[in-house]
């Protein structure tokens, strides 16, 4: 039952893994680089995958400096997007900074970030019984958010590090009495350098197999990510590109958000991935140094 459901929700993600493989972009079909120009002209934002798209664990992509410095030249902005909510805006300032890139705390927005936006949208009251970590406690806090088990209008669960077995409990008696329940994002592991660790969507199994109640997904693939990022800045869907290396999470998030796709062949989709995909990006490209030839 609940297994089956996360599983066609998400579908490869428990098979599919991280590969610097990288091709060229005509072993899928020429297209005119005026062609590709000409649909890139509107994109005034482009929202970027971090890991497989601009770096590789610790190690900065070389294409990803002269990208960056593409836009700026050109007037357009970029935001980074990750689904991870174990960290803090803080966390990917430093770390974004530290190789050499040019970032605004404003400029990364996580999966955490755009379920606030979310609360604060639906719900009466911003009192919520949330399981994360730390930094993701003091996000909610700062946003405004009272963190308690006593009558919270929503149970939110994001990457949990700190998940204890006394969290879970409090979580399934609420969510059994009927308060909703809403996850920041559904993916089920998280790559380490010693391999993958259980992530929130294997947390969301867990409390969906007790108490038989789905959550409300906000994070990559769905849609609701978009929409936090566009109530933000407002901005508009048309002049939107989302750029990333996964098809079920970065492409699906476009699609379902009617915007423009681009997938990069420097992180995790190989091309034979394609093939049989349900996920169609807009433009394929071997990496971020390929997108800045075709803006150049």
């Amino acid at each position: 039952m609940a297994n089956d459901y996360f599983i066609a929700e998400m579908g490869k993600i428990a098979q599919l893994h991280k590969t610097r493989m990288r091709v060229k972009r005509m072993e899928f079909k020429s297209i005119d680089v005026h062609e590709i120009r000409a649909h890139l002209a509107p994109i005034q934002t482009f929202m970027l995958d971090l890991d497989g798209t601009v770096y590789l664990g610790e190690e900065l992509f070389p294409w990803s400096l002269p990208f960056f410095n593409r836009l700026r030249a050109m007037g357009k902005n970029y935001i980074f997007v990750t689904n991870n909510s174990s960290r803090s805006v803080d966390y990917y300032v430093t770390k974004l900074t530290r190789m050499g890139v040019t970032v605004r705390p404003e400029q990364v927005f996580t999966s955490g970030e755009a379920t606030r936006y979310y609360l604060k949208k639906h719900l009466s009251s911003q009192a919520i019984y949330l399981l994360g970590t730390p930094d993701l406690e003091e996000e909610f806090r700062r946003d405004g958010f009272h963190l308690t088990p006593v009558n919270p209008v929503a149970v939110v669960l994001g990457f949990d590090q700190t998940l204890t077995y006394e969290k879970l409990r409090i979580a399934c008696a609420l969510i059994r009495e009927g308060v909703p329940f809403i996850a920041t994002h559904p993916d089920f592991n998280c790559p380490t350098p010693e391999g993958p660790i259980p992530d929130c969507g294997a947390m969301m199994a867990a409390i969906t197999a007790a108490t038989g109640v789905q959550p409300k997904i906000i994070g990559k693939p769905y849609p609701e990510m978009v929409s936090a990022l566009c109530a933000k800045f407002g901005l508009e869907d048309r002049k939107i590109a989302m750029v990333g290396d996964r098809l079920y999470t970065d492409i699906a998030l476009g699609q379902a958000a009617g915007i423009t796709t681009i997938l990069v062949l420097s992180g995790e989709t190989q091309p034979s991935d394609l093939k049989d995909s349900p996920y169609h990006p807009d433009l394929v490209a071997t990496d971020l140094g390929e997108l800045t030839i075709w803006l150049s």
